[in-house]
């Protein structure tokens, strides 16, 4: 059986401008998940698990509203919020599977599609390491190759970036390949850059196995990259920006082009 569901590999590459040069790259690999085929996927795969234990597993309680609901209902909801509705159209989730039990995903990407196939709306759910959560959701305007979109920050995420910052997206959507590119401006300056290049691989056992044994601590990886940097950026003198707890207001932002 064939899948939309794929797997991603390539790297994450998060580069600083100023007031100080900083780098990092790190080889990850990320899952493209059909939520319609979820179920199948439980199915078809012994290595996988949806909802369930599994050395590479997808649960909905680490996405969406976090209560272990569908993710299809409340990703439409997040469509119709900011000004698309959904008419069926399949939605694909781009994100790190839990591995070995274990999952952290900074960035989740859904693309969300009309029925035609064509792209509707982009949600952009972001994690910090203070378990909190904020969602983006942008609709995608018709234009054909890179998808440029931006929005106002309105979440906490690093103690090195101001709350006073602008993201502006460069998506090029699942096929063959995905880029994700996120570059944050300050005072209408270049701040820093973060991106995901990946190449499909398609969704079999024996890629499963693979990137099992080729990831096997990739939970492990990402969570001490982020303490490992932020610790090296301190040694620098970087600003720190102090984390506030507080209810986040979801703010839209329409789709630049």
């Amino acid at each position: 059986m064939t899948f939309q569901s794929a797997l991603y590999d390539g790297d994450v590459v998060h580069e600083r401008f100023r007031p100080k040069a900083h780098s990092l790259r790190y080889r990850v690999f990320s899952a493209l998940i059909d939520l319609d085929e979820l179920p199948a996927l439980d199915r078809a795969f012994a290595l996988f698990g949806y909802n369930r234990r599994a050395p590479l597993a997808f649960h909905d309680r680490d996405h969406g509203a976090r209560d272990g609901s569908a993710l299809r209902p409340w990703a439409e909801a997040q469509m119709r919020e900011a000004g698309v509705t959904p008419d069926g159209g399949r939605i694909t989730l781009l994100c790190y599977p839990r591995i070995f039990g274990y999952v952290f995903n900074p960035l989740s990407v859904y693309f969300c599609h009309r029925a035609d196939d064509t792209l509707a709306a982009i949600l952009y759910e972001v994690h910090n390491t203070h378990g909190e959560q904020h969602t983006y959701a942008i609709p995608v305007a018709d234009a054909p190759g890179v998808i440029k979109q931006q929005a106002q920050k309105s979440f906490y995420v690093s103690p090195f970036i101001g709350p006073d910052a602008v993201y502006n997206f460069r998506i090029v959507p699942p096929t063959d390949v995905v880029s994700v590119v996120i570059r944050q401006e300050t005072d209408g300056l270049p701040l820093m850059a973060a991106s995901f290049h990946g190449k499909r691989q398609a969704l079999t056992s024996v890629a499963l196995a693979r990137h099992l044994w080729t990831f096997p601590f990739m939970t492990l990886k990402i969570i001490s990259a982020i303490h490992w940097e932020a610790v090296k950026m301190w040694c620098k003198g970087f600003e720190i920006f102090r984390h506030t707890p507080q209810h986040i207001e979801e703010r839209r932002s329409e789709a630049q082009p």
